[in-house]
């Protein structure tokens, strides 16, 4: 394997699936994604990058992760007022900055934007289903978000959550008596594989020791099942892993372990 490509730093790899998933969105699928709202949330996160890497006097301008945090708003926030778009990308950015310890922001930069437009204002909502559950997607799906994951050595995270997500869905239709086809239909969820692959497994914001993140992967599926089932709420698995988020440095300093640095060791 070349050398360049062991030591590429993961997010570049999450750009270019994210940025193509904005792309089919826009032209070919349909499923919400807008020219409009993609280059607000952009520039709403670029912006912010920029302003923040000046006030806290950061020797380099990095906008990798602006990058993601915008499209990854662009797929998953819908509004009609587009102004609201650049916002969630600027409320994203400024948490990572103004929001950290232990040298670690404390939450997703997407998740804490979604959840704080969402109830914070009347005008931004998520929709679980607005990616289908079309069985090439899901392979599309996976199949970008192990480019990732294995870049970023958080491929178990992802067996965590979706081991514990399915055993949950599977245990709730034993008790009810529903057929198998409906819990397997729910796990070709498009938004499920997004949340899993770049949402709850981001190496900056999930514990650092295997140990760790296998307690709060559960965690978050547990309460996320609750709360869309119990609770009836849309939004379930990204309010769960906001609520959560708050606990990574107590299982930082249960289980020590290195800290994640994004590029690996030549």
């Amino acid at each position: 394997m070349p050398t360049a490509w062991r030591v590429a730093d993961a997010r570049y790899f999450q750009i270019a699936a994210l940025g193509t998933l904005v792309v089919l969105s826009i032209a070919w699928l349909d499923f919400g994604a807008t020219p409009l709202g993609t280059a607000l949330a952009l520039a709403g996160a670029i912006g912010t990058q920029v302003l923040c890497t000046r006030l806290w006097r950061l020797p380099a301008l990095d906008l990798r992760s602006a990058l993601i945090t915008g499209f990854s708003l662009s797929l998953l926030v819908r509004t009609d007022a587009p102004m609201l778009y650049a916002a969630a990308g600027a409320v994203a950015i400024l948490s990572k900055f103004a929001l950290r310890l232990d040298d670690k922001h404390i939450w997703n930069p997407a998740t804490f934007a979604i959840v704080a437009l969402r109830y914070g204002t009347e005008q931004v909502w998520i929709s679980p289903g607005q990616w289908g559950a079309a069985l090439w997607l899901a392979a599309l799906l996976a199949f970008l978000g192990a480019l990732v994951l294995q870049r970023s050595r958080r491929v178990d995270t992802a067996f965590f959550f979706l081991g514990a997500h399915t055993a949950l869905l599977l245990a709730r239709a034993a008790w009810l008596g529903d057929p198998w086809a409906i819990p397997l239909h729910q796990l070709q969820s498009g938004s499920l594989l997004l949340f899993t692959f770049f949402m709850v497994t981001d190496p900056r914001t999930t514990p650092d020791h295997r140990a760790g993140r296998f307690v709060f992967a559960t965690a978050v599926a547990a309460f996320g099942h609750w709360l869309a089932f119990f609770e009836q709420m849309r939004e379930a698995l990204y309010l769960a892993l906001f609520v959560l988020a708050p606990l990574v440095p107590l299982l930082d300093r249960t289980w020590r372990a290195p800290r994640f640095a994004w590029a690996l060791p030549r």
